[in-house]
């Protein structure tokens, strides 16, 4: 299988198992228990906070670590929102967030606060001067994600950072997309809520973390024993934590090479893919994108029908956000960045990964012209 979907999932690295492992047989203890196993498994999930901190340029205490990006995200707005209602209720977002950004936000509405969805341009940009527009008196989150999932664009989060600071305004940022693939300095983008998800960056499935601003105030979504410093009850996933530590620091210590042979690969796929397909338009910004993300609609085919065609060869690739996997429906970011809908259904969006080379977008640009066309011929009415 050539798998081009790491957008969607990453493979656990070697390395990074290696390092679990311990902890799934001989280091077993709760993190939370005062005994000499106890202290074991505590002194892990610290040297892992350790490390996440140091590759944001957080502090320690700033970190705390969730079930995955979904929740990270969840925590960081529902938390606000219980946190500050009393001061505001009003939540700026943009329009090509996430589903678990703008659905939890949506939830929000139906209980009574008020959203501002920011437009973005068509290469997917959410314009910050639209964003200081829409702060207003009673604004008590924004929230922007640092790239988009769906076309990759980079937005503008340092710029965006100090408006909300200047304006006394909590900044959050999905950063799921982008942490271990771009420099992260928490305090150079002006961000005080981070999320980051392990799998994402070849750690397991199921851990994430939030970057939690000192001072930012924030009310817990899951309560019982009081764990992560009172923000996230329940046992720490020790192994699980260990693995998005392990995963963050590789990814960071290889960010400069690992970025450079993507965006070659990349590259490729977004010169040669639309000469090779006729009415196929690239989605996302043309230069400011992630290293290893390239995205496309073909105008007059179903995005899920060229996803099984590749499937049948061995090729993996995504329409969109794997969240959204099984919707027929054109993906939302599309949509709000003004793709047509006969363009938009025939979405495709090829992720690339470290595993991945040359052979492999060989294989993509030789095999996407002919299942397109066929596709186009049996989608063509027949003749009378």
């Amino acid at each position: 299988m050539i798998y081009l979907d790491n957008a969607a999932t990453t493979p656990l690295d070697p390395g990074v198992r290696a390092e679990m492992e311990v902890y799934f047989g001989e280091v077993f203890g709760n993190p939370n228990s005062i005994h000499a196993a106890g202290r074991q498994a505590r002194e892990a999930v610290e040297n892992a906070r350790e490390t996440v901190a140091a590759c944001l340029g957080a502090s320690p205490n700033e970190i705390i670590f969730t079930g995955g990006g979904s929740e990270s995200n969840n925590l960081a707005i529902r938390g606000v929102a219980s946190a500050r209602r009393s001061r505001g209720r009003r939540i700026v977002v943009s329009a090509i967030e996430h589903p678990s950004v703008l659905e939890t936000c949506h939830a929000l509405e139906r209980e009574g606060f008020e959203l501002t969805i920011i437009p973005v341009d068509p290469t997917g940009l959410v314009d910050p001067a639209a964003v200081a527009d829409a702060i207003e008196s009673d604004t008590i989150l924004v929230t922007v994600m640092h790239a988009n999932n769906e076309v990759g664009t980079v937005e503008s989060i340092a710029v965006i950072g100090d408006i909300c600071r200047e304006r006394n305004v909590y900044f959050h940022s999905d950063a799921v997309q982008t942490t271990g693939k771009l420099p992260i300095d928490v305090d150079a983008l002006g961000v005080d809520l981070h999320s980051l998800s392990g799998h994402k960056i070849y750690g397991p499935k199921g851990v994430g973390a939030l970057y939690i601003r000192s001072g930012t105030r924030l009310h817990a979504q899951i309560t019982g024993g009081g764990q992560e410093k009172n923000r996230r009850s329940g046992t720490e996933n020790v192994a699980g934590i260990v693995g998005l530590a392990a995963a963050l620091k590789r990814s960071v210590d290889r960010l400069g090479s690992e970025a450079a042979a993507e965006t070659a690969l990349r590259d490729r796929l977004l010169t040669e893919i639309p000469e090779r397909v006729p009415d196929t338009i690239v989605t996302g910004h043309p230069t400011r994108r992630l290293p290893n993300h390239a995205s496309f609609c073909f105008r007059g085919v179903e995005g899920e029908a060229v996803l099984l065609a590749l499937d049948q060869i061995g090729i993996a690739a995504s329409a969109g956000s794997a969240c959204s996997s099984g919707s027929l429906e054109p993906p939302h970011a599309l949509l709000a960045m003004g793709v047509p809908p006969d363009y938009a259904h025939g979405s495709l969006r090829i992720s690339l990964g470290r595993q991945n080379t040359s052979a492999d977008v060989d294989a993509v640009i030789e095999s996407l012209p002919p299942i397109v066309a066929k596709l186009r011929s049996l989608a063509r009415p027949a003749p009378v």
